[in-house]
């Protein structure tokens, strides 16, 4: 039978948010499972106790940040509007069906005159993660890094030649030391180490935002983008650090001060670490090495010049410190140059004599030259952790941690693009992204445990009534 509904909007009802969201919405559960409390604490420095016009509460203020953040809002204004309709927005507001909503404005302006170059959004974040250790969801022992890239909101057409400094190398001084002592060891002259200056770098510096970087990387868009640098933790994959880089920076450079800084601010120590092929560098392995963490980085494949035999066809020999070429002649102990690098190098008199010169040296003087670092044995050491079978489940392991987390923070939260321009704002969004990620998991993961507690606990319950009455129907 046909029936139309009577037009009941403007019928006066009494009810409130409380009673008309529902019971499992990810709101709720954020809220009960998430102390917000601590916000008051970190941003009372920036207000006034006694001056001015009372202001929008703080919680209220962040609590709208993250609703945008958490459901893919891309913009305050957008946020606003949402709010302004949808009840289960006011009811983790606090706010009634009738109140005003803050203007769109009120962040950005908060951000300008009052959180503009503080720690609070960094500070947030680690309370997240600090909320999360105490509930056990993070023990810090499987770590797993990597960067991705957002497009800068800018015109890759708009652009000049500029120059930046190089990347500064935090492992220098230890690095000159053991060149020096290598030298001593061999009976080489120490080298006169003098400082260099800062060297620069030309790269294509974009009008728009001059603070992204102009990336060109094989298989991916080229243009102006920032890297966000992400460690996730392995129990439950809850993100325990970020970090954002215009996109020129290389992948490694970042990765040893953000380790050292998780391990400072959480005081966990990692059992071992699984990383991209771009992070196998020397002083990573070395640094690894030395901390005792098992890490696992991906093969990066190495294309020799055509023709020529590859490294690995030289074996080394540690305990002579030579190189023996495929057909048996030494490559002794030359030098260890500036770079931190051992140089052996073969007889020339006999190189002439091989038949398959030209296969191992284009050289002139017919010189085969082979080099390694004097910290090639960490990189080793991290080739064979690649191979053993724990190794093996640990990297396999990033394409549901650190890949899911990255996917996760683009499809749905908006990380795809930056949203403002310059370093320091897209930094506050990325923190922002992951404090939100952090708190969805936090909440969807204790509500399970929960759920599946009061289920235990019922059956438990009803199993000892039954028990209770086969007892007294027995009797």
């Amino acid at each position: 039978m046909l029936q139309r509904n009577d037009n009941n909007s403007a019928k006066r009802v009494w009810a409130s948010p409380e009673q008309l969201v529902p019971r499992d919405h990810l709101l709720r559960k954020i809220d009960k499972y998430i102390d917000f409390e601590f916000i008051i604490e970190k941003v009372r420095p920036y207000y006034s106790e006694n001056t001015g016009r009372p202001s929008i509460d703080p919680i209220v203020l962040f609590k709208m940040v993250f609703i945008g953040y958490l459901f893919g809002i891309r913009s305050m204004r957008q946020v606003v509007k949402e709010v302004e309709t949808n009840i289960a927005y006011r009811w983790f507001l606090g706010l009634s069906l009738t109140d005003p909503v803050p203007h769109y404005s009120t962040f950005s302006q908060n951000y300008l005159r009052r959180f503009k170059d503080t720690e609070v959004f960094q500070e947030i974040f680690d309370n997240i993660v600090w909320q999360a250790i105490r509930k056990g969801l993070v023990d810090g022992k499987e770590l797993f890094s990597d960067s991705t890239h957002l497009k800068a909101n800018a015109n890759k057409k708009k652009l000049r030649k500029g120059y930046i400094a190089k990347d500064a190398k935090r492992y220098l001084a230890e690095l000159n030391k053991e060149i020096q002592q290598d030298r001593e060891d061999n009976g080489k002259q120490p080298l006169e180490l003098t400082e260099e200056p800062p060297q620069a770098r030309e790269v294509k510096l974009s009008t728009t935002d001059p603070e992204s970087g102009y990336m060109v990387r094989q298989g991916k868009p080229d243009g102006f983008f920032y890297l966000d640098h992400r460690t996730v933790d392995g129990k439950h994959n809850l993100i325990t650090d970020v970090y954002v880089t215009p996109a020129n920076i290389h992948d490694s450079v970042p990765y040893l001060d953000r380790l050292t800084r998780q391990m400072d601010t959480f005081g966990y120590t990692p059992e071992a670490v699984a990383l991209d092929a771009g992070y196998f560098t020397a002083p990573i392995s070395h640094a690894l090495f030395k901390l005792g963490i098992f890490v696992v980085i991906a093969h990066r494949r190495f294309h020799p010049t055509k023709g020529l035999y590859p490294k690995w066809r030289f074996k080394y020999d540690k305990e002579q410190n030579h190189y023996v070429c495929p057909y048996g002649q030494e490559l002794r102990y030359r030098t260890t140059n500036r770079q931190g690098f051992r140089e052996y190098s073969s007889e020339p008199a006999i190189c002439r004599q091989c038949p398959y010169l030209t296969n191992c040296t284009r050289s002139k003087t017919c010189r085969k030259v082979v080099t390694r670092h004097l910290w090639e044995d960490a990189k080793e050491w991290v080739r064979e952790n690649r191979l053993s079978e724990y190794g093996r489940r640990l990297y396999r392991r990033r394409a549901e941690t650190i890949e899911r987390s990255f996917a996760d923070a683009k499809e749905l939260h908006g990380l795809r693009y930056a949203r403002y321009r310059g370093r320091a704002k897209v930094w506050v969004q990325s923190l922002l992204t992951a404090a939100c990620q952090n708190m969805k998991k936090i909440a969807l993961i204790l509500s399970r445990q929960d759920g599946c507690y009061r289920s235990l606990t019922a059956f438990v319950c009803y199993g000892s009534y039954l028990l209770d009455l086969l007892h007294h129907t027995g009797s």
